[in-house]
């Protein structure tokens, strides 16, 4: 009988230690991934990425390189940049959990960047990510005293991208520039000299874009959208005279 209470006795203990051991071994996997730990060597990269984005944000802003210079270079920055790394950086996953996507045009998500050691804290751009789900659109409008870059994070867009030409009252004269399939790890970017309207229309099931944008090219003028109908009037040399509308328009006819 003694030996039967020791043998249940030993392999109760068994099963217990098995059981804490199990439990340590989760709970330090668990606190390895929240502490980012397994990303140790990310955040570097990308920090350093994210900082000559913002070093050549505050060179535009300040005119000491010409607009084409900034999307020339902002573009090759932005397909530089390992999708995983920037993924990790923002905390994607805990950034999307139950997110909650639009009716019509794009759910902006907002955060904050990490704070790593060499990543200036006060950015000279703004940024976020847009989420939308197919045939969902960033919908067409173009930019004033703004510049502003795009990269595919996940999914397949309709990228349309038009330079704008002339401004009417009620209109814009536009002439498109580029008509392709935007995948992950590409990237757009606009100024007031080269593409400056765009129009983004998800492909996928779902797509994921970051977007940074700097404001405030010149001082003393305002820095916002400008929503269009590129379905305009053909004019000549394949330009299009484009009507000018609100948002909840532009939402309404493209979203």
């Amino acid at each position: 009988m003694k030996d039967q209470i020791k043998s249940v006795l030993t392999n109760r203990r068994e099963f217990n230690a098995g059981v804490i051991s199990s439990v340590l071994t989760f709970t330090f996997l668990e606190t390895l991934f929240s502490s980012e730990a397994i990303g140790a060597e990310i955040q570097p990269i990308a920090a350093k990425w994210l900082k000559q984005v913002n070093e050549l944000g505050q060179q535009v802003q300040g005119e000491k390189i010409s607009q084409l210079a900034w999307q020339e270079q902002t573009t090759q920055l932005f397909e530089k940049i390992e999708i995983q790394e920037l993924l990790k950086f923002v905390d994607f996953e805990k950034l999307t959990k139950d997110l909650k996507y639009r009716e019509r045009g794009e759910r902006a998500l907002h955060f904050k960047f990490p704070e790593v050691e060499g990543l200036p804290t006060n950015l000279v751009f703004g940024h976020q990510i847009f989420a939308l789900e197919k045939n969902r659109s960033v919908v067409p409008h173009g930019h004033d005293n703004m510049a502003t870059a795009f990269l595919v994070l996940d999914g397949s867009f309709e990228g349309k991208l038009y330079d704008r030409l002339e401004d009417g009252e009620d209109h814009m004269i536009i002439r498109p520039t580029i008509d392709e399939t935007f995948t992950k790890g590409q990237a757009s970017t606009i100024s007031e000299k080269k593409d400056n309207v765009h129009w983004f229309k998800c492909a996928s099931k779902r797509g994921f874009i970051f977007n940074i944008h700097v404001l405030n090219l010149h001082d003393g003028q305002r820095s916002g959208r400008v929503y269009v109908d590129p379905n305009g009037e053909k004019i000549s040399d394949g330009r299009i005279r484009a009507k000018k509308i609100r948002s909840g328009e532009a939402i309404k006819m493209y979203g």
